[in-house]
């Protein structure tokens, strides 16, 4: 029975296999992105085990901003689950930015995080 009532706490958690490292990755990709120190987070999922794995979760500038009201949405995919992470992809509401990327300023943009990503994995 014991066993029984610890699954099912397992399972109802929906924290249960999330990746705090690769969450607070994403969530600094953002802040470089905005230009800011400070973003209002809201509900944040991650995927750690999907191909590729990635971080979705809404966010606010304004400080105020109560999480049941925030809408917009930043995500991020990364090459692997483990440090050190290269970023893929990341996503500003239905905006993506990557390598691959035809539109220059989009490519340009996602060149300047993943550098700023690198320089902060190398940082003591």
């Amino acid at each position: 029975m014991k066993w029984i009532v610890g699954a099912a706490l397992v399972f109802a958690s929906p924290a249960y296999a999330q990746s705090p490292e690769l969450q607070a990755t994403c969530t600094d990709i953002a802040k470089n992105f905005f230009m800011t120190d400070t973003l209002n987070i809201g509900v944040v999922q991650s995927f750690p085990e999907l191909k590729p794995p990635g971080v979705r979760f809404t966010y606010s500038q304004r400080a105020d901003q109560q999480k049941s009201e925030m809408t917009d949405e930043f995500e991020c995919e990364f090459d692997k689950a483990e440090h050190p992470y290269t970023l893929r992809r990341f996503c500003v509401s239905r905006t993506c930015y990557s390598a691959q990327e035809d539109d220059g300023d989009r490519k340009r943009r996602f060149d300047e995080l993943q550098i700023l990503l690198k320089r902060a994995q190398k940082s003591p």
